[in-house]
This record gives structure tokens, sequence and C-alpha cells, in this order.
């Protein structure tokens, strides 16, 4: 297995542009294809999630065009109709690009398999194709019942009013039906059952929607009103940076000593994730925004939170690594969707923490981190082939001890060079 070392550094400093968003950019691909027009897209994210959606854009028959060696890409849209009616498609494990792609397709009239890693085939969908279901989609299983693979065939005419969806799972099935939905040829309430998880996410479903030409109405927090009608280019899109991958190079900066500087996000952005700098300043660091950075710095010493991540489940990661260096036990609670992400987060995390000598209560849905007086050096941490776990571990290095990373190369699903510009700032 390849291994990553990452020597103790005892002080961090420095400024970085961020990658663009995984959310946004497979959002906006999507939208460019459905939509009428070109669209110009810029600063697309390049890493494996992406590739898989451009991909399977290309092989549904939308035009695609990369400008030179830059991240601006021109999408032709296809008018809401993929010309290809026959395709199969491998998503990897790509759920920004599975779960939207599912429900376009589905309301579609064509013939279509999508599949994806063992991971992929673990991860539920049930709850998103019991939805398309009621709106008159022909969704098969070919496997594990409420699992990828799916078969997918033209199915009826949207005749309901209201569709119903769970949100305790993933917002990304919420997201795939909003997406798709305006296209079924009439106006449609979609109603959240149960807890709405990531809501941020769904904030940006709905503005980069609006972009393209499409004013879905929030009735209240668990309805939305969805207009039938049809994508229109904006002409011009630009991807921010990735506020996710953001949480790692600020945590860094606190515990560094710092200043670290990330630019493409700020207090403009239209991410959730934001919100970790808030969270982190909760933890003591010093964080100040402006309209298209955040910049953090620190002692290298943590308080104690205890805190709801709903709303930030992903960027909450980074900070169950953080705790390591917080004056009491930190606990993160309503973080249930982590069990079915890239990895289950959950267990994951809590195994790799107690590697390094932290006491931790795993819960089924809170992780609560004590850290030891002293951190466990030379830990090898095994990252599940889960980007995120790969990332936030590499943190480890910052509090005294030198930490080896376990299968470095998985970071190439969102952040592909994260080590190079980690160990960039490292040397400052």
């Amino acid at each position: 297995m390849e291994q990553l070392t990452l020597p103790s550094v005892a002080g961090l400093a420095g400024d970085l542009t961020l990658p663009g968003s995984k959310s946004i950019s497979n959002r906006i691909l999507l939208l460019a294809a459905l939509s009428r027009g070109e669209t110009l897209v810029r600063g697309l994210l390049d890493a494996d999630d992406i590739r898989y959606m451009l991909k399977a854009l290309t092989t549904l028959g939308v035009g695609i065009t990369q400008h030179n060696e830059s991240r601006d890409f021109l999408v032709r849209g296809a008018e809401g109709r993929f010309p290809a009616r026959q395709a199969e498609l491998f998503l990897g494990n790509a759920g920004t690009a599975f779960r939207p792609l599912t429900a376009a397709l589905a309301l579609g009239d064509g013939h279509y398999v999508l599949d994806g890693v063992p991971r992929m085939r673990e991860r539920p969908i049930g709850d998103l194709v019991d939805a398309l279901r009621l709106a008159g989609a022909d969704i098969r299983y070919t496997g594990m019942e409420g699992y990828p693979p799916l078969a997918i065939a033209p199915g009826k005419k949207v005749e309901r009013a209201e569709i119903p969806v769970r949100g305790n799972v993933s917002s990304q099935f919420l997201t795939a039906l909003l997406m798709a939905l305006p296209l079924c040829g009439r106006e449609c309430v979609v109603t959240v059952e149960g807890e709405l998880i990531s809501r941020p996410y769904i904030e940006i479903t709905l503005n980069l929607m609006r972009r393209f030409g499409i004013e879905v109405v929030t009735l209240d927090a668990q309805r939305f009103l969805v207009p039938a009608g049809s994508y229109r280019s904006p002409g011009e899109i630009r991807v921010e940076g990735d506020a996710s991958s953001a949480s790692y190079f600020l945590a860094a900066g606190a515990l560094g000593k710092g200043p670290v500087r990330v630019h493409g996000v700020g207090r403009d952005s239209i991410q959730g994730d934001v919100r970790f700098a808030e969270a982190l300043a909760m933890m003591g660091a010093e964080v100040r925004l402006g309209d298209d950075w955040i910049e953090a710095s620190g002692n290298g010493r943590l308080k104690a939170i205890d805190a709801d991540m709903n709303a930030i489940p992903d960027a909450a990661m980074t900070l169950a690594v953080a705790a390591l260096a917080a004056d009491g036990t930190t606990t993160l609670r309503n973080i249930a969707s982590w069990r079915v992400k890239e990895t289950d987060r959950l267990t994951a995390m809590a195994t790799e923490l107690r590697k390094l000598g932290a006491i931790v209560e795993e819960g089924a849905d809170f992780l609560s981190i004590t850290p030891p007086a002293r951190l466990i050096p030379n830990v090898a941490i095994d990252t599940y082939d889960d980007h995120r776990m790969a990332m936030c571990f590499s943190l480890v290095s910052l509090l005294g001890v030198p930490v080896t990373i376990n299968d470095p190369g998985c970071v190439a699903k969102t952040f592909p060079d994260y080590f190079d510009r980690f160990a960039a700032l490292r040397g400052r």
C-alpha cells in the first residue's frame, strides 16, 4: 500500500487559492447540460468525481469542450432531453453525479444503466427511487434492493401534484428531485418527510437553479414548489472555491499558529460549509473573513465544544481531528449521515482517533473525543478509500507528532494535489 509520512511541524503560515467546489461543479455541469444554449463554466474542479460527470454527460450526447489547458469548459445544452436514448454509465463513488443523474434520466425517455464502485453499491438510494417512482419513473434494481446498480426505462407522465421524499439520509435526494422536476411538464410540490440534513446544500441547489432560470418557491421548511419550465443558460458561470476543502487549511492555521488564508470562498459564498469558520472561532481560533477569502490563526490550542453539526457534516470531520488539540471533550452531534458517505465515517473516525490515544465515544449519530495527555507518534492512519479521512488526519502533523497516511492517493476524488499544497504551506 502506498504511504505518505508527514513529519511533525511546529508552525505553519501562507495562503492559497482553493480548487473549485465539487458540489457546485457537478450541479452546474448537469444544469448546463439540461439547458437551452451554451454555458461557459469557469474554474471547474479537476478531480475524479467531476471526471465521472463529464464522461457521463459526453456519453449521453452532450457537447463539452475544454478551453486549452484551463479549467474552463463550454457546455452545449441539450434543452432538457439527452441525445443518447440508451447508455451505460459508470460513476465511481460520485454521489453528486449519481443521484442527480438518476433523477434527470428517470424523468426522461430512454433506457439507461447506472453503476459505480463497490462502495457506491453500499450507499442507499431507495428513498430517491421511491420518490421518482411516485412521479411515474420506471426504475429497477439490478442488485440489492434499495442500492445501485439501477436500470432506468421510459416511465409514465408525472401526474402527482405532490411528491414526498425522506430527508434524513442524504440531502442529495432532494437536490436530485428539485433539479429534475422542472422538466416533467407540470408544477409539483416536493415534501420532505422527517428531518432534512445538510440543508445548506439545498440552498446551493436553489441558488444555481435560479441562475439557470428556474425559481423554486420554498413554501415552508419542508415543502418546495417546483415550476414546470426549461433551463436557460446564464452564458457564463464561475465555480466557487471548495468550502469543505478550505476547512483543512483553516484548521491548519489555527493548529500551526498561522495565519493561513484561503482564496475562493468568503462571506459571500453560497456554500454552507463556510460556517466551519464559525465553529473554528468557537474553539478559540482567530478567524477573519473577506468577500472572497477566509483567514485563520491561533496559538495551537483549542477549546472543546459541544455542537450540532447537521448543517456541515463534511467540514465537521475536520473538527473531529482538531479536537485532539482541545482542552476537554468535544462532542459533534447529529452526524448520522457520516455512515452512508464514502465510508462509514463515524466508525472510521473513531477507530483512527483511538490509534492516536484519544478516548472516543461513538454513538448512532454523534462522536465525543477526549484528547490524550500526549499523542502516540508515528501512527499509520487508514483512510478507507475516503478522501476526507486522508485530508483530515494530515492535521495530526501539526500536533507535535509525525503521522503516516495510508493510501494518500484517495484524495484524487476531490483534491488530487492536496498533499503538495499542504506541504507548500508547511515549508513557509
